[in-house]
């Protein structure tokens, strides 16, 4: 084995270490179409979505002295004419709905 073929291995790996690295770190949450998804089926049982957003980047949350990762969204609906509002806080590690709680105007 020569050098040159011991160094452009070297450069290779280390080169596909840091592309793996990224897409680890990336899976280690949900989606975020896939907890926009869960809430809405989540708010279908009682009646029709009409409109709904989230955040694609986790956020960090930190409340006293534990922190994570979180997922912000909302989600709309008409109920008996009226609208209502709803804004929510998932955990980015494993889509659990920390929070909801309606929009006041």
């Amino acid at each position: 084995m020569n050098w040159k073929s011991f160094i452009l291995g070297l450069g290779i790996g280390a080169a596909g270490g840091i592309l793996l690295s990224d897409k680890l770190k990336d899976a280690r949450f949900i989606s975020a179409e896939k907890v926009l998804k869960d809430v809405k089926e989540a708010f279908k049982k009682e009646g029709k979505v009409d409109g709904s957003w989230i955040t694609m980047k986790p956020e960090e949350l930190k409340k006293h002295s534990i922190s994570t990762n979180v997922y912000k969204g909302g989600i709309s609906r008409r109920v008996e004419g009226r609208l209502e509002q709803y804004e929510f806080l998932a955990d980015a590690h494993t889509g659990t709905i920390i929070e909801v709680y309606p929009v006041t105007h």
